[in-house]
């Protein structure tokens, strides 16, 4: 029973449908945030502000992120306390092209470097900074980066067989580490203030409310896509082999699987999803800098795949969303209590709701 899902699927496709009502929800939001904002009145009920429009596009940016860390640890048993690091590589990408794009409105009007780089005497651009002028580079880099620290890292863990406790360790020091670096003046990246103060994106005034609800739209579809991915991926004979290796490494390994290899892509596509959804997160709040490599936000995000539903992607994203309102609200209304609450609502829902608020809801998956 262990590696039933080697075996299981083989006639049919499994139909999900929490997650088409998920995608549902998704083509509403992106359909009536935009009525809503750019036709109804501000003085209607109804209207949504350019704020709650930032807040629903940092919520769905923060759900991608939890998709993320999902398939890797709900669907392969890799625990990742790192992701935030590689949200935060992808906005800090984005974040460099939105600062090349500020020119001579800068403060200090220098048409080449950045505000921050003029405060801080230098002389020239640094060489990493090339490019980042070009919208396209701009774009590969914010995927690649991201998917080539994964690489990496996961190519030396994966092949030393580090796994459990161990592996999130490690990506928990990796996170710190990078915090630390990225805290310095002489790193080439803002130091302690990281980058903000962004004008326009593509030539599209940033705060402009068409463009927040354009890059709402687009992260919309962004998470959409995410989510049809990693479901194929999952529901495939791949997929597959990833929960056996959840189940049984060792078991699955001796059949004959480079384990390591199924390891290393699925974590590396991953980082690719928390990279994109780091890009799409940084023009929507306005600011990036290192608390965004924070342990403490990865950890976070952990516990929003299991409030939401540990390895059904979609209460992945739904726990994402739901605590970060919880969030947006208790540190307004009761802030010297939210810390308590977050935690209590982890402890209860790993003690009484092992699947996580998913589990409430009937299963209604079958195969066919």
């Amino acid at each position: 029973m262990t590696l039933a899902w080697l075996e299981a699927g083989r006639g049919g496709v499994r139909v999900d449908r929490g997650g088409a009502a998920f995608l549902v929800v998704l083509v509403a939001v992106a359909v009536l945030v935009p009525v809503l904002n750019q036709t109804v009145p501000a003085s209607s009920p109804l209207h949504l502000s350019t704020y709650a429009i930032t807040l629903i596009g940092k919520y769905l940016c923060y759900a991608m992120l939890a998709l993320a860390v999902d398939l890797i640890w709900g669907y392969c048993g890799i625990l990742s306390l790192g992701h935030a690091a590689l949200f935060a590589l992808g906005g800090y990408a984005m974040g460099m092209y939105l600062m090349r794009q500020i020119g001579r409105r800068g403060v200090y009007g220098d048409p080449i470097l950045p505000d921050f780089m003029v405060f801080l005497n230098y002389k020239a651009l640094p060489w990493f900074w090339y490019g980042f002028n070009h919208s396209w580079f701009a774009l590969a880099m914010m995927v690649l980066v991201p998917a080539t620290l994964a690489l990496v890292f996961g190519w030396l863990a994966f092949r030393s067989r580090v796994t459990g406790v161990y592996l999130s360790i490690m990506t928990q020091a990796l996170s710190y580490a990078l915090m630390l670096a990225f805290f310095r003046n002489d790193m080439g990246f803002g130091g302690n203030n990281g980058f903000t103060d962004f004008k326009d994106l593509l030539g599209f005034d940033l705060h402009a409310d068409g463009t927040r609800v354009v890059l709402l739209v687009v992260t919309a579809a962004a998470l959409a896509a995410s989510y049809v991915a990693c479901h194929l991926i999952v529901s495939s004979r791949a997929g597959r082999v990833i929960r056996a290796i959840r189940d049984a490494e060792s078991r699955t390994r001796f059949l004959g699987y480079r384990v390591e290899s199924y390891k290393l892509w699925v974590f590396v596509f991953s980082a690719v999803v928390a990279g994109v959804a780091g890009a799409l997160y940084v023009p929507q709040v306005g600011i990036i800098n290192p608390s965004e490599f924070a342990p403490i936000n990865s950890i976070e995000v952990v516990i929003w795949v299991a409030v939401g539903g540990r390895g059904t992607l979609y209460g992945a994203a739904t726990g994402a969303v739901l605590v970060n309102y919880a969030k947006t609200y208790f540190t307004g209304a009761l802030p010297e209590v939210w810390l308590y609450a977050l935690g209590a609502m982890f402890v209860l829902v790993t003690l009484f709701l092992p699947r996580g608020l998913m589990g409430l809801i009937p299963r209604t998956s079958s195969a066919r």
